[in-house]
């Protein structure tokens, strides 16, 4: 005599269809994904933004998996999803070079974007911070929070907050040598 099947527990040897469902997704992600990333890289130049190419061309590309002509040709659809990903905000970079040109923007900032040197010196800086003005920083401008989530997350006031960051400013302008405001 047969008998049913308990609460949780599955009659059929078969996966559940989300699971089932979840390994296709991490194997397709496992065979395409690197391999684009490094296609990706060689049009940016940049691993970061190369890696944000392929994950958005890949969630573009599952998303309308079920429309593809050819689903065994995954792989020719992401690439032509990254270049075309690729080329929009190549687009989006010109129209937005073109703004700045047009509106005469103020001073370009005089620091490379990848002196390590400088990025070295302004860490060691942070560093000799007392804590609760180093997190009220980078909370503030490398986390890019309002004065109101971060007094939330320090536990302060917002007027605290202000204090804090016009005080580690400070610091950081006298240790760094600047003296533009």
């Amino acid at each position: 005599m047969v008998q049913p099947a308990e609460a949780g527990e599955r009659r059929d040897s078969q996966p559940e269809p989300e699971t089932a469902s979840a390994d296709r997704l991490g194997d397709l992600y496992a065979r395409h994904v690197p391999a684009a990333i490094g296609f990706a890289y060689l049009l940016t130049g940049n691993r970061a933004e190369a890696e944000d190419l392929v994950h958005e061309a890949f969630i573009r590309v599952v998303g309308r998996l079920r429309h593809l002509r050819e689903a065994d040709a995954f792989d020719a659809y992401l690439m032509r999803t990254v270049v075309n990903l690729h080329t929009s905000r190549l687009r989006h970079l010109r129209v937005q070079r073109a703004y700045v040109a047009r509106e005469g923007s103020g001073a370009v900032p005089t620091v490379a974007p990848h002196d390590i040197g400088e990025r070295d010196r302004v860490w060691r800086a942070l560093q000799d911070l007392p804590p609760r003005q180093r997190a009220a920083i980078v909370l503030r401008y490398f986390e890019d929070l309002s004065e109101r989530d971060t007094a939330d997350l320090l536990r302060c006031s917002a007027a605290a907050v202000k204090a804090l960051t016009a005080r580690g400013l400070e610091t950081l302008r006298i240790q760094l040598g600047g003296d533009d405001r």
